[in-house]
């Protein structure tokens, strides 16, 4: 059976299988058949494809990697581990958005504490002002989720506050070009924070504030999947979001 995804990405990346050989040293009749007859590389080779494709290499041979070689690489996307997000240190999250160089992200029903630190408001007008494309998205304080979280978290209303407050906070950010604010109506898993390709992602316990809960820093690998399926969450939660109009 063909391989029309690695077909398509080259289509996509506007270039031909004689590049492709060239680029992985390979002979072209060895693209042609890994497209044409569905062949499936030897796995340096598969890694070497999806890097210069710019595409997971799960995505063009989905079923090529064994359970257990997912689970080893997807361990490598693990940089640390902390038991809360108060045990984050603090530089951490500017570390972590200064060495964006394409976009920044931030998906919380509040994330209060990031609205306060001008510090980090100054990183991102400056980052969006560099091209960066700075996302933030907050809870809508009037949706049935935020009102449900704030129940979870014995805090009643004091959730929807706290995204007022955000909102506030983040006026002056709302008027620089290159960063966009919208409002969801979600349940959250899970709060991500993204540069590039690094996140800091604060599972949410319940009945426990979102600083008590573990965060995970990872960073994308090839090969690995984590990291995908939060940032493809991102997507699906920004896709749903009504833009701020400040």
């Amino acid at each position: 059976m063909a391989n029309e995804r690695l077909r398509v990405a080259l289509l996509e990346r506007g270039t031909t299988i004689d590049a492709l050989a060239e680029a992985i040293q390979v002979d072209a009749k060895t693209v042609e058949r890994w497209i044409t007859r569905g062949r499936t590389p030897y796995r340096k080779h598969r890694f070497a494809v999806a890097k210069f494709l710019g595409v997971e290499e799960a995505y063009l041979w989905p079923d090529a990697m064994t359970p257990a070689q997912a689970a080893a690489v997807s361990e490598t996307e693990i940089v640390t581990i902390y038991p809360h997000r108060w045990a984050v240190p603090k530089d951490a999250w500017g570390r972590l958005f200064s060495t964006a160089q394409r976009e920044i992200g931030v998906l919380v029903y509040s994330g209060i504490f990031i609205a306060q630190d001008t510090g980090l408001l100054r990183l991102f007008a400056d980052k969006a002002s560099e091209g960066v494309r700075v996302r933030i998205l907050l809870g809508d304080p009037d949706c049935r989720e935020v009102a449900q979280r704030g129940e979870d978290e014995g805090v009643g209303d004091g959730m929807a506050a706290q995204i007022r407050t955000a909102l506030f906070l983040y006026r002056s950010l709302g008027q620089v070009q290159g960063v966009e604010i919208r409002l969801h109506p979600t349940v959250l898993y899970n709060s991500i924070y993204r540069a590039d390709d690094q996140l800091l992602v604060n599972t949410h316990v319940y009945g426990r504030f979102a600083a008590d809960a573990p965060v995970m820093h990872l960073r994308k690998v090839e090969g690995g999947g984590m990291v995908t399926t939060y940032l493809g969450s991102f997507e699906a939660v920004w896709e749903r979001a009504t833009p701020v109009e400040f």
